[in-house]
């Protein structure tokens, strides 16, 4: 087991209450569990998004915290919060990596695996 690891897992879906197809606008939610699997606390201090949508366009998100927090993680101890990601098509992913501090004071990055959001029966 590593001193330091954060294990990411993201439940994304589509929001329809929310959506307009017909405006080009798919709004999706995403559910975010960080969990620390180290052995020892860490701190999430600011998370990168990289956001493409289905015709191939970028956008990346950068800020501190999730959620307008800075969780700080003991042991076995989870996080959860959810988020929303505004799209201009029906389908599209995410990706990215939250830096995270030791309590030693050294920086670490977590990547964020790509998930794919997409509106129900756009995917075969």
């Amino acid at each position: 087991m590593k001193s330091y690891d954060l294990t990411v897992t993201v439940t994304p879906r589509y929001v329809s209450d929310q959506s307009d197809p017909a405006q080009r606008q798919y709004v999706f939610a995403y559910t975010v569990r960080i969990t620390n699997t180290g052995e020892r606390p860490a701190q999430v201090i600011a998370r990168h998004w990289i956001i493409t949508d289905g015709e191939q366009r970028q956008q990346e998100v950068r800020g501190l915290g999730v959620v307008g927090q800075q969780p700080l993680l003991a042991p076995g101890e989870t996080f959860e919060y959810t988020s929303g990601c505004p799209l201009p098509t029906p389908v599209g992913t995410m990706r990215g990596a939250y830096h995270c501090v030791g309590e030693n004071g050294i920086p670490f990055d977590v990547p964020i695996s790509e998930f794919v959001l997409a509106m129900p029966r756009t995917l075969h």
